[in-house]
Order: C-alpha cells, then structure tokens, then sequence
C-alpha cells in the first residue's frame, strides 16, 4: 500500500469523491514536452462547436439580467501556477509536479442554471465541509508510453458537502457527464497537437 505522497494531487485534495470522470491520450512526444503543452495551455484555445454552444449558453443567465458577460484574453494555465491564481472566481491552485502533474480546483454550486463559486483559500479547500457547496479537483498528468511517447491524462474528482447538494447534483451530473467527456478529450487534442508540434 502506497504513501499518502503516492496519491496525486486531486486524490489528496478530495480523498473520496462522489464522482469521478478521466480521459486519455496517447501523445507522440516525450513527458518534458507533453507536460510543458499542458503547462502552456490557454483553455479559451480549446475549440469545439458544440463547446462554443455551451459558452454561450452558460453566459445566457447573465445577460438576462443584464449583466456583461465576463470577458478574458487568456485563460493560460502557467500563467496561474506561476502566480499562485486562477483567472476565474472560485477557482484555485491545488498545487503541481513539475514534469508530473498540474492540479486546480474549485468550491462552487455548479449544479445551478447561475453558477455560484466560493471563494476558499489553498490550505483550507481539502477540509471545507460548510454544507450546500461542492467541491472540483481537477488536473492533467502524464506518464512515460514506451520509448517516446506520453499518456496525458485529464482527471477530475467531485464531491459534495452535504446529502441535499449531493442529490441535486448528481441528478446535474447525469445530464452533463457526456459533455464534460466531450469538453476533456477536446482539451487532450489541444495539447497534444502543441505537444507534437513542438517537436
């Protein structure tokens, strides 16, 4: 049996999840430059039509109340890790390998029509319980796939804080678990198509 240091990240951060989703590829490229992609990836770049249509509707309760849409030039993973903060509300820095592995997370009631995040400081979110809130550690990793190439995974694990939030939530999840799916393996191809190139 392993070490807690054998875990990842997003295992130590949400040590029992009540839902678990990963996607995987097999990049033509070496660990240093796959995870450097990973590292490198601006989330606005990841492109699908049926990506832009969720975008778009997400921003829909806004702007019925007449609020702006928020607008942001990049969404560059390094540049949070390399300032310790994400560029959206709610969301954190759970940590890295370097080389290894990218983890963030999020405090949130995402499973509404108006999305509310929370706010929670790095040494805090692993044991926040305060009920009616749920909980995202989400991350990349990458292991060595015989002589050069990468398994780039993309993982996530969910977990609620109470029994109310759990249900609701879940009833929310069977709804939008192939999107999320859909969303993952669309963000693998980013990266590894920057990974392959920058060979």
């Amino acid at each position: 049996m392993g070490t807690n240091t054998d875990r990842l990240i997003i295992e130590r951060a949400i040590a029992t999840a009540d839902v678990e989703i990963a996607e995987h590829r097999i990049v033509s490229a070496g660990t240093e430059r796959t995870f450097a992609a990973a590292r490198d990836l601006d989330f606005l770049e990841v492109r699908t039509p049926l990506l832009d249509a969720a975008i778009w509707a997400r921003g829909v309760p806004a702007r019925m109340k007449g609020e702006p849409a928020p607008e942001l030039d990049s969404m560059r993973l390094g540049d949070a890790f390399d300032s310790g903060e994400m560029a959206l509300p709610g969301w954190l820095v759970l940590g890295e390998e370097p080389g290894l592995e990218l983890a963030f997370g999020a405090v949130g009631r995402f499973w509404q029509p108006d999305i509310e995040w929370r706010d929670v400081p790095r040494d805090a979110f692993d044991d926040f319980a305060e009920p009616g809130w749920g909980k995202i550690a989400a991350g990349f990793s990458v292991l060595p796939y015989g002589g050069d190439r990468t398994l780039l995974t993309y993982a996530c694990r969910v977990a609620m804080t109470d029994a109310d939030s759990r249900r609701l939530f879940r009833r929310y999840w069977m709804l939008v678990r192939p999107f999320v799916g859909h969303i993952f393996r669309a963000t693998l191809a980013t990266i590894a198509t920057d990974a392959e190139r920058s060979g």
